[in-house]
């Protein structure tokens, strides 16, 4: 339905399970994003073929309602996956912010999971564990099981920006940037999932890669929710529409490289914008 993923992932039966099969993961959203962009580069050269793409979107969306949504005593929620038989696996983890700002999810879903996200169950104050702390088989320092990801933290920041959830974005992103703070500010692949309650600083996780890509990169994409940077090069525009960036004010970012040309950006305590760009750039600002 949407992709697979190989990976073991635990269930929230009574006892609990692994599964080693093949399953379906609902954080997969690569088909949906290539439709909507495919459509979307079609109809900017005015090439045919976008609203069966963008029909063809809105069917998997549908689809994805009917087979992945499930519910607990907190409510509806998407399950992390589809087992080889089409069944729901139903665990409640880090996934749900892969969803958030991809157009998969209407309104009342994007709602639904940006609470869940907010809750201490995922959010462990570090960031988001990858499975809920009330889940059979939580453990803080497993791989897969209840650890917190600094990258996927940073897509649900992210997210939850693009969905319309400022402040929950806000208080994931100031979890993630203390959390730096214990490892010099270079973010592992991964921490223990220990809550911020317990100790003000996360753990680590002992076989943690540092440097690492992925967590290197969510700074970028956590500043690129903060500013609510957005480029679009064909239309020579750039749109800069703070969110939390005055929270960390002041902030400046320099050099940033679009469409062959070099951008500046200021951000004030009082949210005041102050952008340098190249004249053939249109500058939005709210």
């Amino acid at each position: 339905m949407l992709g697979s993923h190989p990976a073991p992932i635990k269930t929230e039966g009574p006892a609990g399970r692994w599964g080693h099969e093949r399953l379906i993961g609902c954080r997969a959203t690569e088909p949906f994003h290539a439709a909507l962009g495919g459509a979307a580069l079609l109809r900017a050269f005015s090439r045919p073929g976008a609203d069966e793409w963008e029909a063809w979107a809105e069917r998997l969306a549908d689809r994805f309602r009917d087979h992945f949504w499930v519910a607990d005593e907190h409510g509806p929620y998407p399950a992390v996956a589809l087992d080889s038989d089409g069944k729901p696996v139903e665990s409640v983890t880090s996934g749900f912010g892969h969803l958030l700002g991809t157009g998969l999810l209407n309104t009342e879903e994007s709602a639904l999971l940006a609470a869940r996200i907010a809750g201490p169950n995922l959010d462990a104050g570090h960031g988001l564990r990858t499975l809920s702390s009330n889940a059979v088989g939580f453990n803080p320092y497993g791989y897969h099981v209840g650890s917190i990801w600094p990258h996927d933290t940073a897509i649900a920041v992210h997210g939850l920006i693009k969905a319309g959830f400022p402040d929950a974005a806000a208080s994931l992103a100031a979890g993630l940037l203390t959390a730096s703070t214990a490892f010099d500010a270079r973010l592992p692949e991964l921490f223990a999932g220990h809550g911020s309650q317990q100790s003000p600083y996360p753990a680590p996780y002992p076989a943690s890669c540092r440097p690492q890509a992925w967590a290197a990169a969510s700074a970028i994409l956590v500043l690129q929710a903060a500013l609510g940077l957005n480029a679009d090069v064909p239309g020579g525009t750039v749109t800069i529409a703070p969110n939390f960036a005055s929270t960390y004010a002041p902030l400046t970012v320099k050099g940033l490289k679009v469409g062959g040309g070099q951008v500046d950006v200021s951000v004030t305590a009082n949210e005041t914008v102050d952008i340098n760009a190249p004249e053939r750039l249109t500058v939005i600002t709210p």
